[in-house]
């Protein structure tokens, strides 16, 4: 079974043929093919630092975020605490070859996939675009006989206010408190 270690984003990976690992972000699309050229070592050869004419091909799979990691800073007694969250970005990517001696990768990169309306993303639109026509259609008609209800219910309003003020009793001021003497300690 032949493997190869490569780096990339400053980490290192042993990979073998149909392999699927999660690296760091790789700008480059779903479906195409990537090569890493940094090979370390290739079965029992080592490289100094880099195998010669070493390459290995993958196809990147999807770019999705990590779950996210929570970083809590506190010190004791001090009132201090921080939280804060990251979730990195990583591409899962799938070994197709590891190719010595300068050749170049035989696989063609699949077709990309078109990103397609799931349901849950098409639903709401769908929702919104028949619920404004309805919304506007119900306000044209509704309008001139809601505008007069609520001018009605702002004089009712205010009758109440000026009813119960005169119901209750005026608020006393608030009472100086007032500080006990302290004891001498002797």
């Amino acid at each position: 079974m032949t493997f190869a270690v490569i780096k990339t984003g400053g980490k290192q990976y042993k990979v073998a043929a149909n392999d699927v690992l999660k690296i760091e972000k790789l700008d480059a699309e779903a479906g195409t093919i990537v090569t890493f050229d940094q090979v370390l070592m290739v079965d029992g050869e080592v490289g100094a630092p880099l195998v010669e004419g070493a390459l290995v091909a993958a196809e990147l799979l999807e770019t999705r975020k990590q779950k996210t990691v929570i970083i809590l800073k506190k010190n004791r007694r001090h009132n201090y605490r921080r939280r804060n969250g990251h979730r990195q970005l990583l591409s899962t990517v799938r070994i197709t070859e590891i190719l010595t001696g300068g050749a170049k990768p035989t696989i063609k990169a699949a077709g990309v996939a078109k990103p397609t309306e799931t349901v849950s993303e098409a639903a709401p639109a769908k929702k919104s675009a028949k619920a404004a026509p309805k919304a506007a259609a119900a306000e044209t008609a509704e309008a001139p006989a809601k505008a007069p209800a609520k001018k009605a219910a702002a004089p009712k309003k205010a009758a109440a206010t000026e009813d119960t003020a005169a119901e209750k009793p005026a608020k006393k001021a608030p009472a100086a408190k007032k500080a006990a003497p302290k004891a001498d300690k002797e």
